[in-house]
């Protein structure tokens, strides 16, 4: 047994549910993995977030209490000790937006109208005090990631290129999605989010991947559903979806429409880049195969006239993941050191 598994142990003890079963769930792409706990018939998961490896419970635990007080569905936090890395969560099941859809294709469209009703009541709501801001700054550097690991990863020339990108980009975003007013999840998509039928409402949806939250446009969560890395989500949807957000928001479209776009290629150009250093720097080759479904998301978003130049320069720069990139990408698993 090893010293992680022998603090679970003894954190368990702590709690009601030392006498429960525990088995394993799958995990994520942080350091952070999760236990079932099954005990009399009931469930509760365990979050084992390693401090040793940077991880941290408390900002989660933030961000759980706002989210349950707004009575959305977030997991209550039973028991936890942030010293040692660990919470016991409620369960809220295992019915991913995904596996559903997969099983239920007429549910398509309602769970995705469900999960933008969410987004609507979450921004009626000021943002947690003390939360950080995305910046046009932070995200332009973000963006970047694109040029810094896959560029890096197809050995060509990346950092001049990714300077020069940096700035044009943080200028676009300055000038079209500057404002930040309420709280974004940055990882709002059928993969973090569960369906529960038998709640009403918004609290139908579960929230699961939060922790990295911070204060954001109102367009962001909703790209992120809507232009979701593992999943192919129908432009209708999308575009149905962005008129209810409208719909029920009031917010002015032409505005709105070129902040969601712009924001859309800062997301897709960023996960480019993640999912390249997932697969280069902590050996995880299956991330690129996700590329080609979000380097379609960045086209579609390059279209909308403001990003006009972006698309100019950005197609000049980065070249299209065919699936010889891709193998060459997949060749330097876990080769390259972190920058």
């Amino acid at each position: 047994m090893s010293d992680r598994d022998t603090l679970i142990d003894k954190f368990i003890a702590t709690t009601d549910w030392k006498t429960a079963k525990v088995g394993p769930l799958a995990g994520d792409a942080s350091n952070r993995r999760y236990l079932r706990l099954e005990m009399n018939g009931e469930t509760a998961v365990l979050m084992d977030a390693p401090p040793e490896k940077g991880e941290d419970v408390r900002p989660f635990v933030k961000i759980d209490t706002y989210l349950c007080d707004l009575g959305l569905s977030a997991p209550r936090v039973l028991a936890s000790d942030p010293t040692n890395g660990f919470l016991l969560l409620e369960d809220l099941g295992d019915d991913l937006f995904a596996r559903v859809m997969e099983r239920s294709p007429e549910l398509e469209t309602p769970l995705y109208e469900t999960a933008t009703d969410v987004l609507v009541d979450l921004h009626k709501h000021a943002a947690p005090d003390d939360l950080k801001t995305y910046t046009p700054e932070f995200m332009a550097e973000m963006a970047a990631l694109a040029y810094r690991w896959y560029l890096r990863g197809l050995d060509m020339p990346y950092e001049d290129k990714a300077t020069r990108f940096q700035t044009h980009f943080r200028s676009v975003l300055e000038n079209h999605a500057n404002e930040a007013e309420v709280l974004i999840q940055r990882d709002y998509h059928a993969e973090n989010l569960l369906w529960l039928p038998d709640r009403s409402a918004s609290a139908r949806v579960g929230l699961l991947d939060f922790q990295d939250a911070l204060v954001g446009h109102r367009a962001y969560d909703l790209v992120s559903l809507l232009q979701d890395a593992r999943r192919d989500v129908p432009a209708q949807i999308e575009t149905q979806m962005i008129s209810r957000y409208l719909d029920a928001t009031g917010m002015v479209e032409q505005d709105f429409q070129t902040a969601y776009h712009v924001l859309g290629a800062q997301r897709n150009l960023r996960i480019i880049g993640v999912f390249a250093r997932l697969s280069m720097h902590f050996g995880k080759p299956h991330y690129i195969d996700l590329i080609p479904r979000v380097w379609t998301y960045l086209l579609r978003d390059l279209t909308n006239p403001a990003l006009a130049e972006t698309k100019g320069l950005l197609l000049d720069d980065l070249p299209e993941p065919t699936p010889d990139l891709l193998k060459k990408l997949k060749e330097k698993c876990a080769t390259i050191p972190t920058l």
